[in-house]
């Protein structure tokens, strides 16, 4: 592969990059290295288009140059994605392309060396491919050398770049924690791994770096962070993946203020660096019970309004038997009214919303399309004649020509259909303005929830979460967590919270929770001993990247903004992944499989 200078750089070695070549460097001699993206023949003189990841450049064989490493009878003199080192002189072009960043210059090549030969690839290496989802992902080395993808890898890493940047400003510690660690109930199953040295014990692999930064806290190391790759067994969709990466930070001596206020000034440090962006300096918030309230959700898209509402004092009596059991009962009646919705959704698109509900758990749908001149319609509208339809509407604020949507039933009903409704209304009818950056701290979380199925309280974040009073007085159904998420246009971005940094508010969370006393010294033992060394008040939050990410691209899905992500069905395509091991493999870990019956 040709001979090495006294520089120590080999002769076909790079000297600048194919997509930084600009007018500066006419008459520079170059090496470049690089793929052949596109080739034409045009009488005898090739124009090859080579590709780094920088960009694109083209480059002129004439036929006078050095040709190393491939025969002429093959009659093609190069193919797609062959590998190329290129000596030559930059000139500008005679005929520009004013829509290529190097579209003013052009190389005309001295010598050619063929350093790798490229088999026929199995689509089209090239922006925005059609080409099969499962295709690409089997053939992800190859997806990942299309512009777009290149493109998406780079602003990745600038992103991530200019957030620890942020915190590194910030006088944080970058500290790594354990990839093998024991299991903890965190939410989700976990990724167990054997033990070869200790026989029929297991490792598993982190949710997340939680337990470890509270004891980082307890060290005395005040401010950490970690770019924390995290593992959860669970059901995958477009936001998720079995394993995924996280901006983890953790402070001591502090409250919920401070770790708003950090986020806020990294978010914003982040987004100006890496996108140009301006944000405002504070983001809005809500408290849980106001999200569900008036949105339906715990991570609400604010992008628009369609409010719900609680309709209880006017169903009591409104004359409508279904809303006035309902309420007498002690359920609710909710509605949001859509303005100028009536004209936007046919009788047939009323099917869909109301597949939608009951989709969401409801027994149907209720709606009302207000014609105080004897044009209204829908299920409940010969219920609205007179009294109870002025009414509503005062109540609503809504108008003749508006769409009014109910829902009756327990209130975590009411939130879901409406909620679900809410999104739906709002994108069929282009509410959502382009453009906008919503954020929103989510505040005040419950601190438990109740299993049915497990009869008993689960924790509603995660058991390190520090309750609203130290005392933990009342009935835990009632209790509010110091708990936050972030939400940024209807995505949760990531959750914190305050800590419990008293080992005796730790074990009595631990018993609400049915973990008994010989279960908290057996998984929790190591946290328990060292809270009661000394432990600081803390807090801390943690961001998904690659959600994160993916918002700012646009993208309705995180796998394009992961290196080698898995599908749906949590396997890996290109490696074959999970797949069968040798039995002597499984033998040194101490494991036998059942064979089948």
């Amino acid at each position: 592969m040709g001979s090495t200078s006294k520089s120590g750089q080999a002769a076909w070695q790079r000297t600048h990059r194919i997509g930084l070549l600009r007018e500066t460097d006419v008459d520079e001699k170059v090496v470049l290295n690089g793929w052949v993206a596109k080739r034409r023949n045009m009488g005898g003189i090739y124009f090859l288009d080579m590709r780094d990841r920088f960009g694109v450049s083209q480059v002129v064989l004439t036929g006078s140059e050095e040709r190393i490493g491939w025969s002429m009878d093959e009659g093609e003199i190069l193919a797609p994605e062959d590998v190329l080192s290129v000596v030559g002189t930059v000139k500008k072009r005679e005929q520009p392309n004013d829509e290529m960043p190097t579209g003013q210059i052009e190389v005309i090549a001295e010598r050619v060396e063929v350093l790798s030969r490229s088999r026929l690839a199995p689509f089209e290496i090239e922006r925005d491919s059609d080409a099969n989802v499962e295709l690409r992902l089997r053939h992800r080395y190859l997806d990942l050398r299309r512009p777009d993808m290149q493109e998406k890898m780079i602003f990745r890493s600038k992103f991530v770049g200019a957030m620890r940047n942020a915190f590194l400003e910030r006088e944080f510690l970058e500290i790594e924690t354990p990839m093998l660690t024991r299991a903890t109930p965190e939410g989700a199953r976990d990724y167990l791994v054997p033990s070869r040295v200790h026989a029929g014990k297991f490792y598993a692999l982190p949710q997340s770096p939680q337990i470890f930064k509270q004891i980082l806290m307890v060290s005395g190391m005040d401010s950490y962070f970690q770019v924390a790759r995290c593992f959860r067994d669970e059901d995958l969709r477009a936001d998720r993946q079995p394993e995924f990466t996280q901006l983890d930070m953790e402070m001591s001596f502090v409250e919920e203020e401070d770790i708003y206020a950090v986020w806020e000034g990294i978010v914003g440090d982040t987004f100006r660096e890496a996108m140009d962006l301006e944000l405002p300096s504070t983001f809005a918030r809500l408290t849980w019970i106001e999200a569900m309230e008036r949105y339906g959700s715990d991570k609400p898209d604010t992008r628009f309004e369609l409010e719900l509402q609680n309709l209880g004092d006017w169903a009591k009596d409104c004359g409508f038997g279904v809303f006035e059991k309902a309420v007498a009962g002690g359920d609710r009646v909710m509605a949001i009214s859509m303005p100028n919705g009536a004209e936007h959704f046919s009788r047939g698109a009323m099917k869909a919303l109301e597949k939608l509900a009951k989709e969401n758990g409801a027994f149907g749908l209720a709606w009302w399309k207000p014609g105080l001149t004897g044009g209204a319609a829908g299920p409940v509208a010969k219920f609205m004649d007179g009294d109870p339809g002025a009414r509503l509407l005062q109540t609503l604020g809504a108008k003749e020509g508006d769409l009014v949507l109910f829902s009756a039933g327990s209130k975590e009903l009411c939130w879901r259909v409406l909620g679900e409704l809410r999104l739906h209304l709002a994108k069929a009818t282009n509410l959502i303005e382009a453009g906008k950056w919503n954020f929103l701290w989510v505040t005040e979380f419950p601190m438990f929830e109740w299993s049915e199925e497990d009869q008993r309280y689960t924790s509603s974040h995660h058991p390190f979460t520090a309750p609203e009073s130290w005392d933990m007085a009342g009935n835990p159904a009632h209790m509010a967590s110091r708990a936050y998420d972030l939400v940024l246009n209807g995505w949760e971005l990531g959750s914190g919270s305050v800590r419990i940094h008293r080992a005796d508010v730790q074990q009595k969370v631990f018993e609400l929770l049915g973990i008994r006393e010989e279960e908290q010294k057996a998984k929790f033992g190591f946290l328990l001993e060292a809270l009661a060394h000394g432990a600081p008040p803390h807090a801390g939050f943690a961001i998904g990247l690659d959600r994160l990410v993916a918002l700012c691209l646009g993208l309705d899905s995180i796998r394009d903004v992961v290196a080698f992500p898995k599908t749906l069905q949590a396997t890996d395509l290109m490696c074959e992944a999970p797949s069968t091991v040798e039995a002597q493999s499984l033998k040194d870990i101490h494991i036998s499989l059942e064979s089948e019956v």
